[in-house]
């Protein structure tokens, strides 16, 4: 396993048209967020970094070939349109990756990197103490103006007010 693809997890872009809104998008395979929150999509088998501490996988269909020390938790979370309904599942994912971006080095991929890593990624900020509004305007200042294309994840984590803990 090669020890440091930082500039190859850049250089290697993700790019196309967002199924929601037909919203095209380019850019790198994994970026980063804010201290240890790293957010992108996924290319099977691309070897990650041995420093990410935790991977948070919305997409377990592909996999990053991750070492040893790599805590990988996978859960099958669907791009859909449909509402989320009370978000209790999406309430725990968020909150392990909150613990984990506390412990270390954190990417939090889907397919993409724009709308479930941004679903989860977003409402870990929320929890961290994050106002809704910044959290998406973040995210989409640091991976791409196509996150959270998927309008129904957007107004979702826009409503999370009542949940900040600060």
């Amino acid at each position: 396993m090669i020890d440091d693809l930082s500039a190859d997890l850049e250089s290697q872009h993700i790019q196309g048209f967002a199924v929601h809104g037909d919203t095209p998008f380019s850019m790198p395979l994994v970026s980063h967020i804010a201290g240890n929150l790293w957010m992108g999509g996924v290319r099977h088998g691309v070897p990650l970094p041995r420093d990410f501490r935790y991977v948070v996988s919305l997409h377990p269909w592909e996999r990053y070939e991750v070492g040893p020390e790599t805590e990988m938790v996978e859960v099958e979370l669907f791009d859909s349109p449909a509402p989320l309904g009370a978000g209790t599942e999406i309430y725990g994912i968020a909150g392990w990756a909150l613990g984990a971006v506390q412990d270390g080095k954190t990417l939090i991929h889907c397919q993409a990197g724009l709308n479930r890593s941004g679903l989860v990624s977003g409402l870990a900020l929320i929890l961290a103490g994050m106002e809704p509004r910044d959290a998406v305007e973040l995210l989409r200042e640091r991976r791409s103006p196509a996150v959270l294309c998927n309008r129904t994840f957007e107004r979702w984590l826009l409503e999370r007010e009542e949940i900040r803990l600060s």
